[in-house]
Formats: structure tokens, C-alpha cells, sequence
């Protein structure tokens, strides 16, 4: 990964209100369930994002969604999904109750998983992972 995408630092200011959040229970529906609200919320913003913008944030949230879901989260679980949006951005943020950071592994063909933070890495301009008081969220952000 290259140091931009190690930033920390917000892209930009973030919108006058407080950002579109929802809440999934640990499940295997959780990535489904994530990426109709996020879909929702972007085909009814003001600036409508194009499709193949949008078909990258919503296969971003499906990635993080689902590492939350099977390695941040534990049994009775829930995880939430904030997304933010500007003239400039679209940042999706996924909250989970697990202190550990997700990694990206080695590539494998023999792997059907590992892959997740691979695709997040090509498809966002940059992403990360913020400590929370009672967990951590990993994001990510899409140029509109």
C-alpha cells in the first residue's frame, strides 16, 4: 500500500449533518443487507454517484461488511455502517467490537478467501482502520 492510503487524516470536511448510519446483527445477510442500504442512500443523494462509482462502493462496503462479520464481531454481535458523502467523495465506514486490525494477506490461487482488503486497496483512493472505545472502524473512500 502506498502512504496515501495510509493517511489518516479526514479527505475532507465532512457534510453539515451527521452521516447516514445503520446498524446489521452479525449474520450471514449482513453483507446483502449493507450493501441495499448503501445503494439506497447513494441513488437518492443529490449528486447521484455513476454506476460504475457506485458498483465500487457497494463491492467495498461488501468487503469490509463481510471481514467485520467474520473476524470483528462476536456471537450476538452487531455491526454498523456509516457512510458520508461529498461533492468530492464517498466515504463508507464499518464499525465492528474488535480491537484487531484487518491485514492484508499474501495472494493465493488456492485461497478462496483473502482476497477482500486486495480489492478495497485497487478500488479506493485511500482506506484504514480507526480505533474505537469499544472496537474499530475500517474505511474506506471512493472519488465520486
Amino acid at each position: 500500500m502506498n502512504e496515501q492510503r495510509q493517511d489518516m487524516t479526514p479527505c475532507c470536511a465532512p457534510p453539515s449533518g451527521p452521516p447516514a448510519q445503520a446498524m446489521f446483527p452479525k449474520s450471514l445477510e449482513a453483507p446483502s443487507q449493507a450493501r441495499r442500504y448503501v445503494r439506497d442512500l447513494l441513488t437518492r443523494d443529490d449528486e447521484p454517484l455513476a454506476d460504475d462509482r457506485l458498483d465500487d462502493v457497494l463491492l467495498i462496503v461488501s468487503e469490509l461488511v463481510t471481514n467485520a462479520y467474520r473476524y470483528g464481531t462476536e456471537p450476538d454481535d452487531a455491526l454498523w455502517v456509516k457512510v458520508l458523502t461529498t461533492a468530492e467523495r464517498v466515504r463508507v465506514e464499518v464499525h465492528d467490537s474488535v480491537r484487531a486490525h484487518p491485514r492484508m494477506r499474501n495472494e493465493s490461487g488456492e485461497r478462496a478467501r483473502g482476497r477482500g482488503l486486495h480489492i478495497v486497496d485497487e478500488l479506493a483512493a485511500r482506506w484504514g482502520t480507526d480505533d474505537r472505545p469499544l472496537g474499530k472502524a475500517v474505511w474506506a473512500e471512493v472519488k465520486r
